[in-house]
C-alpha cells in the first residue's frame, strides 16, 4: 500500500490538495442554500450530489476507457469508498442545515488528526511524539469550538465529528487502495457507491417519515443548475484529491485541509452572514497551529531522511 519513490512527488501534492480544498467548501455552501432558500431536505441534496456526479463523470471515463469503462481492479473498495463518502456527505448537510456553515467546518476539523493517526496506525507513516501531541492539542482545540455549539444545538453539533470520521475512512481507502485502478474510474465507481447509499438511505428514512429524507425535485432552474454544480465539484475536486494522496504521504497532506476554513469563513459570511465568534476563532487557531506544526514536523523527518 506505499507508494513507490519514483511516483512520489509531495510539494506537487500538497498543491493539489490545497486547490482541491479550496473549491470543495462550495458544495456545502450550495447544500446549504438549497435547504434554506429551496426547501430541499440535506438527504435528496446528497443523493443528487453523487447522481449528478456520476452523470459528469461516466461519459468521460466511456470516453477514455471505452467497454473497460467500469472494469474496476478493486470494485468493491471503490464502492465502499462511495458509501463511506454518502455517509459523511449526509451527516455534513445535515449538520449545515442547522448550524452555521463556520461551525460546522471549525468542527469538522478533527478530521485531519483523525486521518494522521489512521495514517501511522495503519499504513506505517511515520508519526513522532511531537505530532501526537499536536493530534491531541488540536482535539483540544476542537472541544473549544464543540462546547457553545452543543449548547446551543445539542447533539446535532457532534454530527461533524462523526462526519470527521467517516471522511477520514474515506481518504484512508484513496491511499490504501493505491493505483489499482485510475483516479476517474475510483471516483467513477465512489459515484456508483454513493449514489446506491444515498438511494437506500432516502428509501428508508423517507418511509420512517424523517423531514431530512423528503424525496422532492429542483424548484427552480437555479436549484437545477447549483445542483449539477455540487455535482461537477464533487465528482472532479475529489479527482484532484485521489491525485494528490497518489503524490505524497497522508500525514503530510492532511493538514492542508485547514485551507477549507478560508472558503468556508468567506461564503458562510457572504452568503449566509455566519461568522465564528471569539471563543470558536481561539479554537480555530489552536487546531491550525497543531495542523502547521505537523507540517514542520514532517519536513524536517523528510529533509533529515534525505541527508542521511
Amino acid at each position: 500500500m506505499s507508494e513507490s519513490p519514483s511516483t512520489q512527488n509531495p510539494f506537487q501534492g500538497m498543491a493539489i490538495m490545497a486547490g482541491a480544498m479550496a473549491i470543495l467548501p462550495t458544495m456545502d455552501a450550495i447544500a446549504k442554500y438549497m435547504a434554506t432558500f429551496e426547501g430541499m431536505s440535506p438527504g435528496q441534496v446528497t443523493f443528487y450530489r453523487f447522481f449528478f456526479q456520476l452523470v459528469c463523470t461516466l461519459p468521460i471515463l466511456f470516453a477514455v476507457f471505452g467497454t473497460q469503462a467500469l472494469s474496476a481492479k478493486r470494485p468493491w473498495m471503490n464502492l465502499l469508498r462511495g458509501a463511506l463518502h454518502g455517509a459523511a456527505s449526509l451527516l455534513f448537510f445535515v449538520a449545515v442545515k442547522y448550524m452555521p456553515l463556520a461551525d460546522v467546518f471549525a468542527i469538522y476539523f478533527v478530521e485531519p488528526f483523525m486521518l494522521t493517526a489512521l495514517s501511522a496506525l495503519f499504513l506505517g507513516d511515520k508519526v513522532g511524539w511531537r505530532r501526537w501531541m499536536a493530534i491531541v492539542v488540536g482535539f483540544g482545540g476542537a472541544m473549544i469550538v464543540i462546547q457553545p455549539s452543543y449548547e446551543i444545538f445539542g447533539l446535532k453539533a457532534l454530527l461533524p465529528v462523526f462526519c470527521a470520521f467517516l471522511f477520514s475512512l474515506y481518504l484512508f481507502l484513496n491511499r490504501a487502495i493505491g493505483e489499482a485502478d485510475s483516479p476517474l474510474t475510483m471516483q467513477t465507481m465512489s459515484g456508483i457507491g454513493g449514489t446506491i447509499f444515498m438511494a437506500g438511505a432516502m428509501f428508508v428514512g423517507s418511509r420512517l417519515g424523517s423531514a431530512d429524507f423528503t424525496p422532492s425535485l429542483p424548484t427552480s432552474w437555479l436549484g437545477l443548475v447549483l445542483l449539477l454544480i455540487l455535482g461537477t465539484i464533487s465528482g472532479y475536486a475529489h479527482m484532484l484529491v485521489v491525485k494528490a494522496f497518489r503524490l505524497a504521504p497522508l500525514s503530510l497532506l492532511a493538514p492542508f485541509q485547514y485551507f477549507e476554513i478560508i472558503s468556508a469563513t468567506v461564503l458562510g459570511y457572504a452568503l449566509f452572514g455566519d461568522f465564528p465568534n471569539v471563543s470558536k476563532w481561539i479554537g480555530i487557531a489552536i487546531i491550525v497551529a497543531s495542523g502547521l506544526f505537523i507540517i514542520w514536523r514532517e519536513r524536517l523527518q523528510a529533509r533529515s531522511l534525505k541527508s542521511a
